[in-house]
């Protein structure tokens, strides 16, 4: 399927804008915001990859951690978001939010598809998993790092793999694993370390 394409500049790679498909009409404007902001971003820092080949970004709620399908990397990443509960309206802010990038190159068109890690409330019975709010701080370091990884995994260019760190928010509040969604699919590093610790 075709994706209609973004004006770029000279010398820019081209980013592609994916269709919306049925899931995303669903989404709220305060999503779409997000999603749009996700993207801009991307594309400012796919600019440092091979100009004739083209990009785009999709959200997929469906990736699996830990399992990426033949022929595509994946990428995974911590960072800190606000996150508020639909029900009781309550705010909290963590530094443990999970991100999965898949990623494909394929005959100078690639694909990076992202899921982000919800988190609910632990004050609320049955409180739904809320989507993480991520500022543009935090996503231009988890881009960069994206487009770092891609140019390692895809273009395999000899870089250094070290990450850019993130800025952590002031909590207090210590990280819950039964309230989050990465640990229960076993990719949050705290999670991870407590796993360890009771090893050994």
């Amino acid at each position: 399927m075709k994706h209609p394409l973004v004006d770029k500049p000279r010398s820019a790679v081209r980013v592609l804008f994916p269709l919306q498909s049925p899931a995303s009409l669903t989404l709220t404007n305060t999503d779409r915001m997000a999603e749009a902001e996700w993207t801009s971003i991307f594309q400012i820092q796919a600019n440092s990859l091979k100009e004739e080949d083209s990009w785009c970004l999709e959200f997929d709620n469906s990736l699996v951690p830990n399992s990426p399908k033949r022929g595509w990397e994946e990428y995974i990443r911590k960072t800190a978001a606000q996150f508020r509960c639909s029900k009781c309206k309550r705010r909290w802010p963590s530094n443990h939010v999970m991100v999965v990038f898949h990623m494909k190159l394929t005959d100078g068109q690639g694909v990076v598809k992202v899921r982000r890690f919800r988190q609910d409330c632990k004050k609320c019975n049955e409180a739904p998993m809320e989507e993480p709010s991520i500022d543009a701080e935090h996503i231009d370091v988890l881009m960069e790092n994206l487009v770092k990884k891609i140019r390692i995994k895809c273009y395999h260019e000899k870089l250094d793999r070290g990450d850019r760190h993130f800025t952590k928010y002031d909590s207090r509040s210590q990280h819950e694993p039964t309230h989050c969604e990465g640990c229960k699919h076993g990719i949050c590093s705290l999670d991870l370390k407590l796993k360890l610790l009771s090893l050994s």
